[in-house]
């Protein structure tokens, strides 16, 4: 019988910063991305079975995040710098090329990676965010186009009070959001993209089979620690990351990819189109998977059904 391989963790210098990741096995490396708010813990039931198939696998703290660095300036936070540190991480760890894999924050990164290096990173799974290619206009314009008199949720997430709201009691925020967003919350609890004015109410959150209270501890020490100020200042950047690439216009992501997502994921709701137009700009998507009651949550809600997914798409490259 087969030892499981021990995940170790390590730090590097890449993009003007130090980055911790963990990491496990040998072979050709995949990186996995996480996304807000998480860490590179939202990959653990990933990392055996990747590293059994004869991966070298990392999975970083994001810019911002966990251990790795987090600069104060917000414009710190923006694409090319989300970009440049993962491109800085595969080059210090002495690499020339990689699979790229991200969820939520973490696949629209990984999107941007495929697009401007597709020299380093050869192939690519997207999980719960499917590629949305550039608007004709910016994303602030887009919400208000999309939900005129509401309130986008990353509206919210971009205001000066998203702070203090989400750090006035660590667990139950974290908690709130992976209850809300995952297949476990009934329609009445689901999370909605956009609301009317007013403060959220605040729903009564349950833990969801899936995560532990070991897991939500792990992750209430991490946002006690370095509070949500840098997850949040991606999205702060979001309207300067699209003034920044007119060059992208019309850009198509030409690797091998897969699209995972949950069927109750409420992205899929507010990227339907993007979602619908995959097949068109990853002209070689090789699979494009709803999973049946799964939420936001994909690779922790259904690890099992991800990892077979992804071991058969890395199989066929």
């Amino acid at each position: 019988m087969s030892m499981a391989p021990e995940v170790t963790h390590r730090f590097v210098e890449a993009n003007g910063i130090r980055v911790h990741f963990a990491e496990v096995g040998a072979g050709p490396l995949v990186v996995l991305l996480h996304g807000f708010p998480e860490s590179w813990y939202a990959w653990r039931n990933q990392f055996e079975a990747l590293a059994l198939e004869g991966y070298h696998v990392i999975a970083p703290d994001l810019r911002g995040y966990g251990q790795t660095d987090r600069p104060e300036p917000v414009e710190e936070y923006g694409i090319f710098q989300l970009t440049g540190d993962i491109v800085g991480l595969v080059k210090a760890l002495g690499e020339t090329g990689a699979i790229i894999a991200g969820h939520d924050w973490g696949a629209l990164i990984a999107s941007q990676l495929m697009l401007l290096r597709p020299d380093l990173f050869r192939a690519g799974v997207l999980l719960s965010v499917p590629y949305v290619p550039r608007r004709p206009i910016s994303p602030s314009q887009w919400e208000q186009h999309t939900y005129p008199g509401q309130i986008f949720y990353q509206a919210f997430l971009r205001s000066p009070m998203a702070e203090t709201y989400l750090q006035a009691d660590v667990r139950s925020s974290l908690l709130r959001g992976l209850y809300t967003l995952s297949g476990e919350a009934p329609d009445e609890d689901r999370f909605r993209p956009a609301r009317d004015p007013g403060l959220p109410a605040p729903v009564a959150a349950k833990r969801p089979p899936w995560i532990s209270e070991q897991d939500l501890d792990f992750l209430e020490a991490e946002f006690k620690r370095t509070g949500f100020t840098g997850g949040l200042n991606y999205y702060r950047n979001m309207d300067r990351n699209w003034a920044l690439t007119p060059f992208l216009d019309g850009a198509k992501i030409l690797q091998p990819a897969l699209f995972v997502a949950g069927e109750k994921d409420p992205v899929i709701e507010f990227l339907r189109l993007e979602f619908d137009a995959l097949e068109s700009n990853v002209p070689k998507l090789k699979g494009k998977v709803l999973l049946p009651g799964a939420g936001h949550w994909i690779q922790q809600e259904r690890p099992d059904d991800v990892n077979r997914l992804m071991i058969e798409f890395l199989r066929s490259l």
